[in-house]
């Protein structure tokens, strides 16, 4: 207490605004004071903070409304919808987050009527909104509205037409192509929503779209508008759309609309509307900082000439998606097979224009290094000092070396005699660093790379033919392609050279086949002390899990770990495996994907018994439909009786209620 109130002020800072309200201010009269400061109560976050009920939010908005400026209470999904009537107190709010919430269209009306200063929202549009229950007063508040962020579960305009001084529109489609009762839905809007958006003054549109055709036939009733008169300051048009979206007429004559009347600095584009065409070459471009060319069959050539466009003027772009463009590091796409050595002037020439990339990802491709001294992929990205985000394929971090002077394989070291048959295994290999380090060449280039980016917070390293077995965007396969040739070289050791990424904090590993013991896994939750998201997925040989202590071993570390992702066949979550994972204090989500793996439902009770954060649990594994529920209802029981005895001893509810374990947001599956 002794400290300066400058140093108290920031400490409090990291403290959740419901608490500093509610309990820390009671304590003493100095934190009394300091809790009600601007800085602490100008943006108050209510989302993901599970500890919060309907009573706190009445009780926050009373003391502080007037003082709130940004509200975001954005997957509040616990809390009921007469929780948002408390956010009228907030007279001065400026931006305010409600997606994830239920907000009926009478509610949203008497909310907006009384938020005047309102110039940011975030809301969603559920099956039953109509737009012809808001009020004047509301109207009129949505007109002083420059930022609009809309998820749409139905098809509508939402509240698009009443938003005339718009200037930054994203868009979220996850309408289904069917309804509950199984009937199929259509994208045409109703009679009466037809004189939409006003986007005269519009510099942002994003759009993204889940799977299914309504989605297409709503955002093409979107972009018509734009297709008729292109706004002048339009400066960032991205559209996020998985499979096969076909250009149309409208589209087609909207892009040459912004070929010849804007200059843009961010830019994504379906694949379909790219390929092929000439658009790159006629698009203006003023100080990009965000392309994303996702799946295009865009060459390298086209790449550096009509993109990059010599080198000029791209210093400022940081962020850069290649994904999946298979032929991007190659000067020609025509007589090129995907597993060719890429061209390493290409990705010099990358390096050099774009060298404060900070975000960079170049997975779902086959990027090989040639034998050429100096030009391995992993030794020109080292020259991205700025990058805090990095994705690669496995086979590009390879070692070229390591390839060309392959050890002889085990038919040859078998003599070729008669006499007692030899017994071939598996090489062994070091559990501790030190030992992995000592027999790891110096001139390892994946070792080398990461040295120089310290200061890396995303990693992914990806099989380039990797599909997850539940992908949200894509259909699910049951058999994926082999692992590349190049990628067997990849294994323990390359994995234990990511700990020397002290502030790594999301780390995703797939279909590395050469993983035998883990242990790189164990130096990763020694060193990686921030590490918040891990995402694992078909490591070493798939019949058998054999990283498994391993992995035991890293979790004991993972103090800070919120998110946790295990893909792998025949995976056992055993009682030793939670009993590892209780060792995860932050923990909140879990989910497991395993075919034919098992698990033991006292082992899950225990850890969710452990693991109080847990709001999360979902495991699709072989078990039968009994045992998963089962083991949901066990779940669900014992968050009740918790939720029972905290309020009898008048105690704050746990974090994990049964709403959050048991309800909406859990599940076992």
């Amino acid at each position: 207490m002794e400290f300066s109130d400058e140093i108290l002020l920031h400490i409090l800072s990291y403290v959740p605004c419901t608490d500093l309200v509610l309990n820390v201010r009671r304590t003493c009269r100095k934190l009394a004071t300091l809790c009600l400061d601007k800085s602490l109560t100008h943006t108050v976050l209510l989302q993901k903070d599970y500890k919060v009920n309907k009573d706190k939010v009445k009780q926050l908005m009373r003391d502080i409304g007037k003082e709130i400026y940004q509200l975001n209470m954005a997957g509040c999904y616990w809390l009921p919808s007469s929780t948002i009537d408390h956010v009228t107190r907030c007279k001065n709010l400026v931006k305010l987050n409600l997606s994830g919430c239920h907000v009926t269209s009478l509610r949203l009306s008497k909310m907006l009527s009384t938020l005047q200063h309102l110039r940011s929202l975030a809301i969603d549009v559920n099956p039953g909104f109509d737009a012809s229950q808001l009020s004047s007063e509301c109207k009129a508040t949505l007109s002083r509205v420059s930022e609009l962020k809309q998820t749409l579960y139905t098809p509508s305009y939402g509240v698009v037409p009443c938003c005339t001084s718009l200037e930054k529109l994203l868009l979220y489609f996850e309408i289904l192509d069917r309804s509950r009762e199984g009937f199929m839905l259509s994208g045409q809007l109703m009679v009466g929503e037809s004189n939409v958006p006003h986007y005269q003054n519009l510099r942002v549109f994003y759009a993204r779209l889940a799977p299914g055709y309504v989605n297409q036939e709503v955002v093409r009733l979107y972009l018509a508008v734009l297709s008729d008169r292109t706004p002048e300051n339009l400066h960032a048009f991205l559209i996020s759309a998985p499979g096969s979206f076909a250009e149309t007429g409208a589209t087609k004559n909207l892009l040459d609309s912004m070929a010849r009347n804007v200059r843009l600095d961010a830019l994504q584009l379906p694949k379909a509307w790219i390929n092929g065409s000439g658009l790159l070459q006629h698009l203006k471009f003023n100080n990009p900082f965000y392309f994303s060319f996702s799946r295009c069959t865009l060459s390298g050539g086209h790449l550096i000439q009509r993109v990059i466009n010599g080198g000029k003027d791209l210093k400022s772009l940081t962020s850069l998606n290649l994904s999946g463009c298979i032929h991007c590091l190659a000067p020609e796409s025509l007589f090129r097979k995907a597993e060719d050595d890429i061209d390493s002037s290409i990705l010099e020439s990358l390096v050099v224009s774009c060298c404060n990339l900070r975000h960079l990802n170049l997975s779902a491709a086959h990027h090989h290094s040639s034998e050429s001294i100096g030009n391995h992929l992993c030794q020109l990205l080292s020259r991205l000092k700025h990058l805090l985000s990095l994705a690669l394929p496995v086979c590009s971090i390879t070692d070229v070396a390591a390839n060309v002077e392959k050890p002889p394989t085990a038919s040859n070291l078998v003599p070729q005699t008669f006499g007692r048959k030899v017994r071939i295994g598996i090489q062994t290999y070091p559990r501790n660093l030190s030992d992995l380090v000592n027999q790891k060449i110096d001139s390892s280039v994946f070792w080398a790379l990461l040295r120089s980016l310290r200061f890396l917070e995303t990693l992914e390293i990806i099989g380039s033919s990797f599909s997850s077995a539940m992908p949200r965007n894509e259909p699910a396969i049951r058999n994926s392609l082999p692992p590349c040739v190049r990628a067997q070289s990849v294994g323990d050791s390359e994995v234990a050279a990511i700990s020397q990424l002290t502030y790594l904090q999301s780390l995703t590993l797939a279909q590395l086949p050469n993983i035998i013991t883990g242990s790189g896994l164990i130096n990763i939750g020694l060193e990686c002390q921030h590490l918040r998201t891990l995402s694992l997925a078909n490591l070493g040989m798939m019949g058998k899990v054999a990283y498994m202590s391993a992995l035991m071993d890293m979790l004991k570390h993972c103090k800070c770990l919120r998110d946790l992702r295990l893909e792998q066949p025949y995976f056992c979550a055993g009682a030793q495996f939670f009993q590892a994972l209780s060792h995860c204090s932050s923990l909140q989500r879990l989910c497991i994907v395993s075919r034919s793996g098992t698990l033991q439902s006292d082992a899950v009770m225990s850890f969710m018994a452990n693991c109080l954060e847990v709001i999360m649990c979902h495991m699709f594994m072989g078990e039968s439909l009994t045992v998963c529920k089962n083991l949901q209802q066990s779940i669900v029981r014992r968050s009740v009786r918790a939720l029972g005895e905290a309020k009898s001893h008048h105690w704050p509810p746990a974090p994990a209620s049964c709403c959050s374990r048991g309800g909406t947001g859990a599940g076992v599956v």
